[in-house]
Parts: structure tokens; sequence; C-alpha cells
């Protein structure tokens, strides 16, 4: 637990400065394009995070696990996981890059409608390639547990990306805003490589050489989890938000955006915590019942501390508008309390959902990612009729008091008796 702490305050520092980033980022767009323009950004970053979602999913998690559990004996042990790791994006990529260049105009048309922005989809589509890079390299430190080094990295890429985007913004508007977003990835990834270039473990043949069929199992196994999770949410809060924009407008869907974002920003604290230390922690217990003890024990820790920020926030929400925003986002003020109620409960829901990645539940984890995205497109569509932009907050946090309550059950009565044989799945 005091580990944990020490990467949480080092997490804080990045995720501090990820949302003074993101505040100074949404003040400037909302100055240069307004409510529209931010819900604009809004389906544009769901779109960019389904395709790297895809293509990085065989560099994740699956290479933080065996990163974890082998570099001790040698960097030398892990490079047939990340060679395999490598060879499945690729060929992810060689589909996402067909499939977004021939669909450009259709995916432009759905959510923008307009076919003026195709040119975006293929941009963010070139992008790709160094968000791979970006991805596997912080994954390959996440697994070191070389957290500093991991979180430095991440501040200055930051830094970077975030004096461009303001520099475009100001300078084109809403097309330097959405040309900014379309690379921000790719900037990390060149900040990445940069980075670790020295390290002893970064050299071609590392990453290039013969993938037995051994390894390219164990992280397809993981990239099936990743390559799910990556397209279920992106993909409802794409189709949320048009079914917001039908209803309402983009005017009330940028409304909802701009609380969403400042959900994104406080969250990434717990979020960035939880992924930097908690996914290599559970990856290295073989017991579900130590797993289960661990996991209760930073819920105490984790989940008051998400309540107390939620409840300052709400507290805060007219001055956290007028700085970020502006006063054509008053109307958001009235988005806040039940936004606020789901984050405390989807942080709850995180960490009990994290066994299902650390022990490859795979079966169980694809399974309720694919429920629980459908069941909120379905509560959105069904409340939005009732409560009209407030009935998406009620349906984010009534979608995600359920996936609690099965999260919960799952680590604590389901998960255990996995591991002694009373259940199969």
């Amino acid at each position: 637990m005091k580990k944990f702490l020490t990467v949480t305050i080092f997490s804080g520092l990045f995720t501090l400065l990820k949302m003074l980033s993101g505040f100074v980022i949404g003040k400037v767009i909302a100055i240069y394009t307004g409510p529209s323009g931010i819900a604009m950004i809004g389906q544009l970053q769901s779109i960019i995070s389904i395709m790297s979602g895809v293509v990085n999913a065989p560099v994740g998690n699956g290479v933080v696990r065996y990163t974890a559990e082998n570099h001790e004996k040698g960097y030398f042990q892990c490079t047939p996981w990340w060679r395999a790791s490598i060879k499945l994006s690729l060929i992810l990529y060689i589909v996402i890059a067909c499939v977004s260049i021939i669909l450009s105009n259709y995916i432009s048309l759905y959510f923008f409608s307009s076919t003026e922005y195709s040119w975006l989809i293929i941009l963010a589509c070139s992008a790709l390639p160094l968000s791979v890079a970006n991805t596997l390299l912080a994954s390959i430190l996440n697994g070191q547990q070389n957290y500093r080094q991991y979180i430095i990295s991440g501040m200055v890429s930051v830094v970077i990306s975030t004096t461009i985007l303001i520099f475009m913004t100001v300078a084109y508007s809403l097309k330097g805003a959405l040309i900014s977003v379309s690379l921000n990835t790719a900037i990390a990834g060149i900040v990445l490589v940069i980075y670790c270039r020295r390290k002893e473990w970064f050299s071609l043949s590392s990453f290039s050489g013969v993938v037995t069929k051994a390894y390219t199992k164990g992280i397809l196994n993981y990239s099936f989890m990743s390559f799910v999770s990556a397209l279920s949410l992106p993909i409802a809060l794409l189709v949320a938000r048009k079914l917001m924009i039908a209803e309402t407008g983009w005017e009330n869907a940028g409304q909802w955006q701009a609380v969403w974002k400042i959900s994104e920003a406080y969250l990434a604290i717990m979020t960035i915590a939880l992924s930097t230390y908690f996914m290599p922690r559970l990856s290295a217990i073989n017991e579900s019942m130590e797993i289960r003890k661990e996991v209760n024990n930073l819920s105490l820790v984790i989940v008051p501390f998400t309540a107390v920020i939620a409840f300052g926030i709400y507290i805060f929400r007219d001055l956290s508008i007028s700085l970020l925003f502006t006063k054509d986002f008053y109307e958001a003020r009235n988005l806040f309390l039940y936004q606020l109620i789901g984050d405390v409960v989807k942080i709850a829901s995180f960490v009990y959902a994290y066994p299902m990645l650390a022990q490859g539940r795979i079966k169980t984890f694809i399974t309720s990612e694919i429920l629980f995205s459908l069941s909120f497109i379905f509560l959105v569509h069904v409340f939005l009729n009732i409560w009209g932009i407030q009935g998406a907050n009620i349906a984010y946090m009534i979608n995600y008091s359920i996936y609690f309550c099965f999260t919960f059950i799952f680590t604590n009565f389901i998960n255990p008796r996995l591991n002694s044989g009373k259940i199969f799945g």
C-alpha cells in the first residue's frame, strides 16, 4: 500500500499537469470554437480512441504483464513478447488503415453530419504507428516498474502536445484544434522514442525477429480484452453523443461534453495510478484470495479519495465553468450531480474489474464490456426522452452502479472459486 501511495503521488503530479493542460486547452477551445466545437472534438477523440485502441491492443496490458513477470531475469526474456505484440499490431494497423481510408467519407458524414472532415480520419490513421510506439514503450517502462521514467516522459509529452494544440487552435480555430487532436498520440510517441533510445533494451533486435506461436497466443489473449475495451466505450460514447445531438442539438451535447471533460481530467489521477501500479502488482500475484485482499484494501483508499474530489468539484462547479470554459457553458452547471456520483462508482468498479485483466479472465471481461456498453447506449436513449440531456448523466450513473455490483461480486465471490476449480468459465 505504501508503494501504491508513492506511485499515486508521482502519478498525481503527472495528472495535475495533465489537468492543467486540459483546463488550458479546454478554455482556449471554448473561446475559439464554442459548445458545438467542444462536441465535435469529443466525437473526433472517440474516433481516434477506437482506431488507436484497436492497433494498440497487442502492445498494452499484455506487454505490461509479461514484462512485469520476466524483466528481473533480463530484458532478453521479455523480447519474444515484445516482438509478438508488434507483429499483431502491424496486422491490425493494415486492416484499420484500409478501412479508414475506404470509409472515411462515410465516417465523417455519420459522426460529423458532413463529408468535409474525411481528411481528418485519414490524418489520424497516418499517425497510428507512432501511437503504437508510444503505447509499447510506455508498457515496457510500466512493466519494469520504472515509474519515474514512465511519468517524466509522459509529462514532457503533455507539455509539447499542449503547446502545439494551443498554437494551432489560436492560429486556425476549430480546424487547428482538430488537426492537433489527430496528432496528439503521435507526438507522445516521438517523445518516448527519443527518451528510450539509449536504453539497453532499445534496439532493433529487441523488437524484430522470429515470433513463435506460444508468445503470439499469450499476447493475443490480452489483445482480445484490450481490443474489446478499446472499441466498447468509445463506440458507446460516439453513439450516445450522436443520440444527444439528434435529440437535443449540438449545443446541449457540447454542455454535456464540457462536464465529461472535467470528469476525465480529475479521474485521470485515479486511472493513471491504477494502470501504473495496480496492473503490474496484480499480475505478479497468483492467488485469487490474495488479489481479493489487495483489491479490497485499495478500494478503502481510492474510493473515499475520489468521493472527496467529486464533492469539491460539485461545490465549486460554477467556478470551474467560469475558469475552464466561457459563459456559453453556464447551463452545464445543472449536469454535474449525477455525473459526479457516477464517477465515484466508476472508479470503484474499475478497482474491482482489474483482477479480470490481471488474471486473463477473457470471456468474463469481454462479455461484461460489451453488455455494459450496450446497456449504456440503451439507457441514454431511454432517459434522453424522459429528462433531456440530463438523462445521459443519469444513464451513466445507473450503468456504472450496475457494473460495480457485477465487478464486486466477481472479485469477492466468483474469482476465488474459479481458482479453486469449483467454477468453470
